[in-house]
């Protein structure tokens, strides 16, 4: 068997360098995480940082460790885009290609990362030193271009500070040392900071004022679990994801569930683009959020929790692991919290590794498991059988701070702020074609077009609220509010001008969700498809009237049929624009000769589908058999 890589211009290089990976090394990775298939991601995630590849070999030896099968470890291993079964260049750098970096010149970046370094956009060098690729939003759509380099955010890229950097890398300088050259001297905050601007441009009173520090978790310890759940019920708190389920009800639930465990998850894989809220909480607020883990922790019973943080924001990685040993030792984490007999409650740090579909609960309990990131069936939900088993409570990076200070300052002074069913302050992640892009907290209630003053963003023609599984409303809609009940978002706003392309835009969301899909569903893994080659007509001016039904149809079935939220919401773009936008398509329809709309070709579509998801077609065969 040839287990070499061929590179981009043909070149075999040996798997994971000059030489095989000896056994014990593999063998001594895995005894670091106890051998545990359930932190098989954590297994892969190092093997990939030390050797730049999971070799058949390896994955053999870490399926003896586990106790698991070969082919159980490569599912996991080729489902993350972060992990790669062909060697990537000591220098790995990752291109945010999302919408907003396409529209503020990431392609003229990315023609000088390939000039300098002698390379096409997914090619690997020949001495193994460079790979460059494209990456879906990395969460820093404020600051776009923007791109990672190994563990390594730059920001604000220009086709100057491009090449700067690419012959630095060349000379031989580490990527830190793009960002300073005491960058080992610096603090994990510092690093933070000197690598991210967190934009932050309004501050609210809840989340980004002044904080008094484990006031809330304080608050909670005094009180019983009963209490702290009531206390979140009348605040009128709900889930700031998107989805905006009552945080109360959700812990009273998980609650009441009679289990040997129970467990807290952190939410913090925001993948979603254009949203970046999370990003800056965790930079600014961190003991905030362990206060509201832990709170929520003593309102359930669980004794184990786990903050999912995107691979995406592995530079964040060290501030939150010193964080919470900071805890730890001032007893704020760990045995008999606060002196509390009985209170106790710790947190591990599960980094994902590049996969959108693990920001949906049950996706994210199954990666936390050491499984491909794929949403879980349901009933049972994770409050009555999540993690392990096990009732468990997963909420966002945001609630959990809100639930800190609603402890804190009390229920009746956060259901005060904002409007009837939409209670408190919300974080919005503001993007795009605006003066002054960053975050902005602001009681719940506010008009679009009073936001977009705001921001600098009065010309925008088009607003996408929600990112792309939310709404895009064009200017006669500027003056529906941001509330749950009328334009709901998990954060993201993106502001487009008159110079955009509508479609053009629906396009690209749509070939985010075709990449992104886990592949589970057909009509998820084959009907965004289907939709993204019909925008494609529409776009090169070849579409009929009845290509209109035909998205209406596809995009219900989709919705219809499809197992989670991910297909549920992703013909948003589709169906957002036919609503709001409909000159836009019949602009560039051509009127029918016949009557009869020209047809895709299915098995293409499926193929594609089948390599997108990196999935094995015998998995699918029965699916299209039936």
């Amino acid at each position: 068997m040839d287990n070499g890589h061929k590179t981009g211009n043909g070149v075999s290089t040996a798997i994971c360098g000059t030489a095989p990976v000896p056994a014990e090394e593999i063998e001594a990775i895995c005894a670091q995480f106890g051998n545990d298939k359930h932190r098989m991601l954590d297994i892969l995630r190092e093997v990939q940082d030390r050797y730049r590849c999971i070799a058949p070999a390896t994955m053999d030896h870490v399926a003896a460790a586990t106790g698991l099968t070969r082919i159980e470890v490569e599912g996991v291993a080729s489902f993350y885009s972060f992990l790669s079964l062909a060697p990537k260049g000591k220098v790995t750098i990752r291109l945010c290609d999302d919408i907003v970096d396409r529209f503020s010149g990431v392609s003229e970046v990315a023609c000088v990362f390939e000039e300098e370094l002698g390379l096409k956009i997914g090619e690997t060098s020949n001495d193994g030193a460079f790979s460059l690729e494209y990456t879906p939003c990395i969460g820093m759509c404020d600051q776009a271009p923007a791109a990672m380099v190994n563990d390594i955010v730059l920001t604000k890229l220009t086709p100057e500070t491009a090449r700067s950097a690419a012959q630095a890398l060349k000379a031989g300088r580490s990527a830190e040392q793009l960002i300073s050259e005491r960058f080992e001297a610096l603090t994990p905050s510092e690093r933070a900071l000197h690598m991210v601007d967190n934009n932050i441009r309004h501050a609210g009173e809840v989340l980004l004022g002044p904080v008094p520090e484990d006031a809330g978790l304080a608050k909670a310890a005094t009180i019983t679990p009963t209490q702290i759940i009531s206390a979140i019920e009348e605040s009128g708190l709900r889930g700031c994801g998107g989805a905006g389920f009552t945080t109360g009800r959700k812990w009273r639930f998980a609650a009441s569930e009679r289990a040997e465990k129970h467990f807290v998850i952190c939410n913090a894989d925001e993948g979603e683009p254009g949203t970046f809220k999370d990003r800056v909480l965790l930079t600014e607020r961190p003991h905030l959020l362990i206060e509201g883990m832990t709170i929520a922790a003593r309102a359930v019973g669980a004794r184990e929790g786990i903050l999912y943080l995107r691979g995406e924001y592995v530079y964040l990685r060290e501030l939150l692991l010193q964080v919470l040993e900071e805890r730890r030792r001032r007893g704020l984490l760990g045995k008999d919290i606060l002196g509390v007999k009985g209170f106790d409650f710790d947190i591990r740090l599960q980094l994902g590794a590049g996969a959108y579909i693990c920001g949906e609960e049950g996706a994210l309990i199954s990666s936390c498991e050491g499984l491909p990131g794929e949403p879980k069936t349901r009933p049972p939900f994770p409050v009555n059988r999540g993690y392990l088993g096990y009732p468990t409570v997963v909420n966002n990076v945001e609630t959990f701070c809100h639930a800190a200070r609603i402890l804190d300052k009390g229920a009746a002074w956060f259901n005060a702020m904002g409007t009837e069913g939409s209670h408190g302050t919300k974080l919005f992640s503001v993007c795009g074609d605006c003066l002054n892009p960053g975050i902005y907290e602001l009681p719940y209630g506010h008009t679009v077009r009073e936001l977009l003053a705001m921001v600098g963003g009065e010309d925008a023609a088009a607003v996408q609220v929600g990112g792309p599984s939310g709404t895009m409303i064009a200017r006669d809609s500027f003056h529906r509010k941001l509330t749950f009940d009328d334009l709901a978002t998990g954060g993201a706003v993106i502001v487009f001008n008159g110079e955009r392309n509508v479609l053009e835009i629906v396009e690209y969301y749509m070939s985010f969700f075709v990449h992104e899909s886990c592949g589970y569903c057909t009509p998820c893994r084959v009907g965004n498809v289907f939709l993204q080659k019909a925008i494609q007509k529409f776009r090169k001016g070849l579409a009929n009237p009845e290509d209109i039904d035909y998205l209406k149809d596809l995009s219900g079935t989709i919705i219809e049929t499809s197992r989670c939220g991910f297909g549920m919401t992703s013909p948003n773009p589709v169906l957002t624009t036919l609503k709001n936008f409909p000159l836009v398509y019949s602009a560039v329809i051509k009127p029918s000769k016949d009557g009869i709309r020209d047809t895709f070709d299915i098995q293409s579509a499926i193929d594609g589908a089948r390599k997108i998801a990196k999935r094995r077609s015998y998995i699918f065969d029965k699916d299209f058999t039936q």
